[in-house]
């Protein structure tokens, strides 16, 4: 299979393209909205054809699928262009700024029969595959809480837009809150109903929030909190699962890397849970080719994506407001 890259971006530079060409598919061009800066990428990265026009990109010949990497506001016309030209998509999160905007994304790509996937990578690690199969085991009971702490220090490379832009999606909520979500979901195979959260600044911010604590209801009871910053150098991170017959805990999991420990304690004693260190985003793209193949679904699917957006933006408006929100999942 064919790629075009939809932003010459750093996380395409450290993990996407060598997971791409590690399923034996190319690159065959990549766009920027700056032209010396997309040469220089192509020529570093052995990407034949650098453009910054996004139809030129997407009339490339032979290109069937696109991975979308932009800043967040780019999310949504160009995945749309996209999906509108007959190519199948893999977009960063969060998918949109808006829900509204999400959902229009993912119908357009139901509709016109492409594949539409999120890259949540977090899922297709060994670490949380295990704890999500301990739970479905039944191993720790019926779930009563879940703790998420995804409090880091952004390292300067990534700072950017992100600590400063909020028009172009920047913000700890739009950045961390939705990978918490898409982890929860894929545990717990459902979905928040109600959020409270505060949010602030705490060293990193400009404009944006870089700290968020919340709180979420779940359809069966089960009670999550989540701590997401940029500006904890020394905090660590992991999950907690506490459920009537035992407790997991994840530590150092919330990574793109394929590190950290799992353990499952329960009325026999203290467990290591073995799982397997695999490449995070190598998973994540020998899926996505399954689905165009039409054999399965990617690790994350648009749906997915949607849904994700939908809890970070009620925990971005219960912050703001004060008050318990419900969160809008806009038909999904």
């Amino acid at each position: 299979m064919k790629w075009g890259l939809i932003g010459a971006s750093t996380i395409a530079s450290e993990y996407v393209i060598g997971a791409i060409r590690s399923q034996g598919d190319e690159i065959a061009a990549v766009m920027s909205g700056d032209a010396a800066r997309g040469a220089d990428y192509a020529a570093r990265h052995g990407i034949p054809d650098s453009t910054t026009d996004l139809g030129g990109l997407l009339a490339t010949p032979g290109v069937e699928a696109v991975y979308i990497s932009t800043t967040n506001e780019k999310h949504h016309p160009q995945a749309l262009a996209a999906i509108a030209a007959g190519k199948h998509v893999l977009c960063e999160k969060p998918l949109a700024m808006t829900v509204a905007e999400a959902a229009e994304m993912a119908r357009a790509a139901r509709a016109k029969g492409v594949v539409f996937a999120t890259n949540h990578h977090l899922r297709n690690a060994g670490a949380h595959l295990a704890i999500r199969d301990l739970i479905a085991e039944g191993r720790i009971g019926r779930v009563l809480s879940v703790r998420v702490f995804h409090a880091v220090h952004l390292p300067p490379h990534l700072q950017g837009w992100r600590i400063s832009d909020a028009g172009a999606g920047g913000g700890v909520i739009p950045d961390i809150t939705v990978h918490d979500a898409d982890t929860v979901r894929f545990y717990l195979g459902e979905d928040p109903v109600e959020v409270v959260a505060m949010a602030g600044v705490s060293g990193m911010g400009e404009g944006v929030e870089d700290s968020v604590m919340s709180v979420w209801s779940m359809p069966s009871g089960a009670m999550i909190q989540t701590h997401e910053s940029f500006t904890h150098p020394f905090a660590g991170s992991g999950v907690e699962v506490h459920g009537t017959e035992g407790s997991i805990f994840g530590r150092g999991i919330m990574t793109q890397k394929p590190v950290g420990e799992v353990e499952l304690v329960d009325a026999s004693g203290r467990h290591a849970v073995a799982f397997d260190r695999h490449d995070l985003y190598g998973r994540g793209l020998a899926l996505f080719a399954e689905a165009v193949a039409g054999r399965g679904r990617p690790a994350a699917d648009g749906v997915d994506g949607v849904k994700s957006l939908a809890v970070a933006t009620a925990v971005r408006e219960a912050a703001r407001t004060g008050r318990a929100t419900r969160v809008n999942y806009e038909g999904f």
